[in-house]
């Protein structure tokens, strides 16, 4: 039976420098995401801009999640203990999804009303100053930008390793920091386009319209962003199952064990960011006595949890009609 010791002793070594990359990534986006949420409403109270203000709300929203994120890295790495024997990756999830819900509500809901606001109660009738706007916009593209690549460069980089297109791993990554960091960049991005093609348009046409509008787009934008993180951070508060890539690796894994003649059951479950959790029952060589299997058993438990992805092993028998499963590749 393994000792509390044990367990911690392993939670060090398995968390130690997994989420440092994570980490940066997320002080990156911060860092950025603070400077130019203090731009961008220095810009907004001087024109009035609807865009601008939604550009605003929408920054700051991200930087109180990014410090969201950083509290749910922080939280996910400390290492199991006798009240949580598994660890604590899932509050990884708990705090990106509270992250999320600020990012729809600070954010999404935010920018509609005020876009909507603009719409239908009218402009202040006052010209804004777009020289400022403009700056603002751009000086902040190139900083989400920045911000971007570097999310896109680990994403790219644990694709790759996943044998994944970037789009597909950062959907399904099971790190929910960077899932966050690479959706609001992007959204951000995208905001900024928004936001310039409304101010612009209202400076060539003198309606305050199109600003409102580029208001309420970038809020539906935010909303849809925010609802995929929502939905993906409550896949894996729940229970979420490895892809099947990595489930034929742990049955490879357990096939090969020389005192293993076959597996009839597997279950991989997600109980952090690139922490699982493997109960499988399997049938053993020979005809040893029950005391023999149960200490093999352990020792197999304790060989499978060197992998460093393994929080934790649970190995039962296989009943004697159960069939035998196999890699689907």
């Amino acid at each position: 039976m393994r000792t509390d010791e044990q367990s911690r002793d392993r939670g060090d070594d398995k968390q130690e420098g997994q989420s440092g990359e994570s980490t940066v990534t997320v002080i990156v986006a911060m860092v950025a995401n603070l400077g130019v949420a203090l731009a961008k409403t220095f810009v907004a109270v001087m024109t009035g801009s609807a865009s601008m203000l939604a550009e605003a709300a929408h920054s700051w929203a991200d930087t109180g999640n990014e410090v969201l994120l950083l509290v749910a890295d922080r939280k996910s790495r400390r290492p199991p203990d006798e009240s949580h024997p598994l660890g604590y990756g899932r509050e990884a999830y708990v705090w990106s999804l509270l992250a999320a819900m600020g990012l729809f509500f600070a954010g999404s809901v935010v920018s509609v009303w005020h876009g909507l606001t603009t719409l239908f109660g009218g402009g202040s009738g006052d010209e804004p100053s777009y020289l400022w706007a403009y700056i603002v916009l751009a000086v902040s593209f190139v900083f989400e930008f920045i911000s971007f690549l570097r999310g896109f460069k680990q994403t790219h980089q644990e694709a790759a390793r996943s044998e994944k297109d970037v789009l597909t791993y950062a959907l399904e990554t099971s790190d929910p920091t960077l899932r966050a960091v690479i959706a609001e960049d992007s959204a951000a991005l995208v905001g900024l386009v928004i936001a310039f093609a409304g101010v612009g348009l209202h400076q060539a046409t003198g309606n305050p319209v199109y600003d409102a509008v580029g208001s309420i787009l970038i809020g539906v934008v935010l909303g849809a962003v925010a609802i995929v993180l929502i939905q993906q951070n409550r896949r894996f508060l729940t229970g979420q199952e490895t892809d099947q890539k990595l489930r034929d690796a742990a049955l490879g894994q357990l096939c090969r064990l020389p005192e293993v003649a076959r597996v009839t059951y597997l279950r991989l479950e997600f109980v952090g960011p690139r922490q699982v959790l493997l109960v499988a029952s399997v049938d053993l060589e020979g005809d040893a006595v029950e005391s023999e299997v149960a200490v093999t058993l352990r020792r197999l438990e304790h060989q499978l949890e060197e992998e460093r992805h393994i929080t934790e092993a649970v190995l039962t028998l296989a009943a004697p009609d159960e069939s035998a499963i196999h890699p689907a590749s």
